[in-house]
């Protein structure tokens, strides 16, 4: 770090083993430009890494947990070629928390907490939800298998086709390839987050509840569903500035508000089916359900049927993914998940131009993981 970004905290800890591991630990680093809050985080950590390490699974050496006011630092040092979160490093900026590890030899990782993100998400002093959080990221090593090394050798390329009904005649070429930009940008975070990077997603929530974390994902996923909840009511105000953005730049028309809200919906939802899958997944029906029945009935039966569709078939796929694909396996799956999207987005005079491809190239062992 800089000068400007000063050590403010450095120590280093023991996490023990089982008895029958004789004497074997895990090293805990911890590295902090912030001053307040660090040793409470701290303290989650080591209850978090003390449950991990009495699992089978378990193989990691060092952990080193770097806790940061933005993570600036980690973008300024990303290879251009890691694996980044669906938006690209841009969308690094608001991670709440990342998992930096070698996935051919995961005998040490680095966990990034970004306190920004953390207090906007309103994470940082809810000791429960850092709990979830790093459990889930932890379990992203533990994770590994073949679908997962399968994902780093596919490619996809979405190009949305957009019906000229969504722009006004009139309007300038210049602004109309503009909202088409935005339009396409917005599309490949959705595909990247509910199809490319989404099976991680699952997989890592599988060990996460494996492991014994169930009720403090739980917890993590039930403030979710309530946060979108509540978000339904500030959709009139989205919906609002569209409609005053088509007025007064008369480029958009309805249909083209129609569309952007609800890719916006599909952004800000869909990924709960990433969550609620994995309790189904595990056989934890009852979890699954209470997290489900007031996902569908305050936020899902508030938007187009087409967004409820497409939930439902995503938790479907999600539910039977599964975890010994080949590459040509999984691209066939892929393509499955890049048609229920494209379904619901044909609706709004949208069609998804998309391709899958398996890359004969060996991936980079740098990968970061998402959440």
């Amino acid at each position: 770090m800089n000068r400007q970004r000063t050590v403010k905290h450095f120590s280093l800890h023991r996490i023990a083993h089982p008895a029958q591991s004789r004497g074997a630990y895990t090293e805990l680093r911890v590295v902090s430009d912030v001053e307040a809050g660090v040793i409470s985080l701290i303290r989650v950590e080591e209850q978090v890494l003390g449950q991990y390490v009495a699992s089978p699974l378990w193989k990691q050496e060092t952990v080193t947990l770097f806790v940061l006011r933005d993570l600036e630092p980690l973008i300024s040092q990303l290879d251009q070629k890691a694996a980044l979160p669906p938006g690209g490093s841009s969308g690094l900026q608001y991670r709440p928390i990342i998992n930096l590890y070698d996935w051919a030899k995961p005998i040490a990782c680095h966990i990034f907490i970004n306190q920004g993100a953390m207090e906007k998400e309103k994470y940082w002093d809810d000791y429960e939800a850092v709990k979830a959080l790093l459990a889930h990221e932890h379990g992203h090593p533990l994770a590994e298998c073949e679908t997962t090394r399968a994902a780093r050798l596919i490619e996809i390329t979405v190009h949305p086709s957009s019906a000229t009904n969504l722009f006004r005649r009139v309007a300038p070429t210049e602004k109309i390839r503009e909202w088409e930009d935005k339009i396409e940008r917005l599309i490949n975070v959705v595909v990247e987050k509910l199809c490319l990077y989404g099976p991680r997603e699952i997989f890592a929530n599988d060990v996460t509840i494996q492991t014994g974390f169930a009720d403090t994902l739980f917890y993590l996923d039930a403030e979710n569903v309530r946060r979108a909840a509540a978000s339904i009511e500030t959709r009139e105000t989205l919906l609002g500035q569209l409609r005053g953005e088509m007025e007064a730049g008369k480029v958009l028309t309805e249909n083209g508000v129609a569309l952007l809200m609800s890719i916006a919906d599909m952004k800000g939802h869909l990924d709960l089916a990433l969550e609620i899958s994995s309790f189904y997944r595990q056989g934890k029906q009852s979890e699954a359900e209470k997290l489900e029945r007031p996902f569908l009935d305050h936020v899902i039966a508030h938007l187009e049927p087409e967004v409820r569709d497409a939930y439902l078939s995503l938790r479907e796929n999600y539910i039977g993914f599964p975890t010994d694909l080949t590459p040509e396996q999984l691209a066939l799956r892929e393509r499955q998940l890049l048609a229920i999207l494209d379904r619901a987005l044909r609706t709004k005079g949208v069609a998804l131009d998309y391709r899958v491809t398996v890359s004969h190239q060996p991936p980079s062992k740098a990968d970061s993981k998402k959440i």
